[in-house]
């Protein structure tokens, strides 16, 4: 994988109207490739959508790959947004990994066309998707190796653990976010938090 970054996009707006334009064209293949997926999600569709002319999309965009990889990209900022605010208060890292997990599967229910475009972009440009992931297993592992430093967790792979950290949240992000959007995540979030901090290892507590 190369960790250069994916091939930028045609010309930068040079007014905010132009970056209005070039928001609405994104809002729109967000919902195409989210809801058809990249294979069938065409530039006209998303034009339409975004009741521009198509040699406009041209303008700002080569092809529908550079859309979708800045589609990637926005999800990565949204998210990392997202989750900073949601921790901002925790007292502790655990008290950060519960909130945001839960934060994690709000924004996954909230963002499922997104949440999908990130999904999709695996099978269409793989070193956008690992960089997507690479760049959460940058800071998610800084943070751990942080905490382990202060004594708030006991020492460890951070490297590992970040990755398996993210898998599960993905993974219920998937069925909870996406596929079943109507169960309750508080309830999840804290049984999964559960797993985090205590494991599956048989305990006698007394």
């Amino acid at each position: 994988m190369s960790n250069s970054d994916p091939s930028p996009p045609g010309l930068a707006p040079k007014t905010n109207r132009g970056e209005l334009t070039r928001q609405k064209i994104l809002d729109a293949a967000e919902r195409e490739i989210g809801q058809k997926g990249f294979a069938e999600a065409s530039v006209s569709a998303i034009t339409a959508e975004a009741a521009v002319a198509q040699g406009t999309f041209y303008l700002y965009f080569r092809n529908k790959e550079d859309v979708l990889r800045e589609l990637v990209l926005r999800m990565g900022r949204r998210l990392r947004r997202h989750l900073t605010l949601a921790i901002a208060d925790a007292g502790s890292r655990l008290e950060a990994e519960r909130a945001g997990l839960l934060a994690f599967l709000e924004f996954a229910r909230a963002n499922p066309n997104l949440y999908r475009v990130v999904e999709e972009s695996q099978f269409v440009d793989p070193s956008v998707y690992r960089r997507y992931y690479d760049d959460f297993a940058r800071n998610y592992r800084s943070a751990l190796i942080s905490a382990e430093g202060s004594g708030e967790i006991r020492p460890g792979n951070a490297d590992v653990r970040a990755w398996a950290l993210m898998g599960l949240a993905v993974m219920l992000g998937h069925r909870y976010g996406i596929w079943e959007s109507s169960v309750p995540l508080k309830p999840i979030a804290d049984a999964a938090f559960d797993m985090i901090a205590v494991g599956l290892e048989q305990r006698d507590d007394h």
